[in-house]
């Protein structure tokens, strides 16, 4: 199989994806609402799902969960996971062990410019290679400075651009990155030449307010989001993905995609 065809998994015909990231408790201790929501899957993907990025353990844990949905498998890990800031990462999977789980591609992380950043580099280099012998698609998680957004640098908007064109000049087939939310945010599209997710961002009650973030960062480049702690811990997730795919795939307006999300949210009252 090619990597063309495994991505059509993960991006829709319109080339763009609303993926739904599961991964977090490779990197955090706060993993609130993920097993309460892997069995809405088949319901999310019916309002515009279309792909999960997971763990080894969800797959053993949830053997039918992520059968019509694009899955990619996270390979690396934090190396202190009670440290918020992600200090560091290890590999833990190879893309062999991926396609033997059915993945339809890997997802890991580098940081450029980081104390670790040889490390991760090297990291993302060797999957690259094997992605490129497997034909498996490669999506790097490619965060400047590190995981957290910690000076004024790794939040902005060329920083950002210079980081995930480093990602794909190491191999990377798609950029997972943070959006500052600045005007320059058109840059990282520009200088990625990959397609972008743009990261969920931090945990908000804010739902009008997330999704025109959310607009921000598809009017400038990116071809959808990856999105944990909003979807997951939202008061009615399966509302906020329809809200959300109301804007990448339908491209209705943000306040229309907020009217979706009140109406399905109190029917669920």
């Amino acid at each position: 199989m090619t990597k063309k065809r495994r991505l059509a998994r993960v991006f829709a015909e319109d080339g763009k994806s609303l993926t739904l990231a599961l991964d977090g408790s490779y990197f955090s201790s706060k993993i609130e609402g993920i097993d309460k929501v892997i069995p809405l899957i088949p319901t999310f993907v019916k309002h515009g799902l279309d792909a999960v990025l997971v763990t080894y353990g969800m797959v053993k844990r949830y053997p039918d969960a992520f059968q019509d949905v694009g899955m990619m498998l996270r390979v690396d890990m934090s190396t202190n996971v009670f440290d918020a800031s992600v200090p560091d990462t290890t590999t833990v999977l190879s893309v062999k062990e991926a396609l033997r789980l059915s993945a339809d591609g890997v997802i890991v992380m580098t940081f450029p410019g980081a104390h670790n950043e040889k490390h991760t580099h090297q990291a993302v280099r060797e999957l690259a290679s094997q992605a490129d012998e497997w034909n498996v698609p490669l999506i790097v998680e490619s965060l400047p400075y590190g995981y957290a957004v910690t000076t004024e640098s790794s939040n902005h908007a060329p920083i950002l651009a210079a980081a995930a064109n480093m990602a794909v000049e190491l191999g990377a087939d798609v950029i997972k990155t943070r959006y500052s939310g600045e005007l320059d945010d058109r840059l990282i599209a520009q200088y990625a030449k990959v397609p972008v997710l743009a990261l969920g961002g931090p945990k908000t009650d804010d739902v009008k307010a997330y999704l025109s973030f959310v607009n921000h960062c598809l009017a400038n480049g990116a071809k959808g989001v990856a999105v944990g702690r909003n979807i997951v811990q939202n008061k009615s997730p399966v509302a906020m993905v329809a809200a959300l795919n109301a804007l990448i795939h339908k491209r209705d307006s943000v306040e229309s995609a907020y009217q979706l999300y009140q109406t399905m949210y109190l029917e669920t009252m």
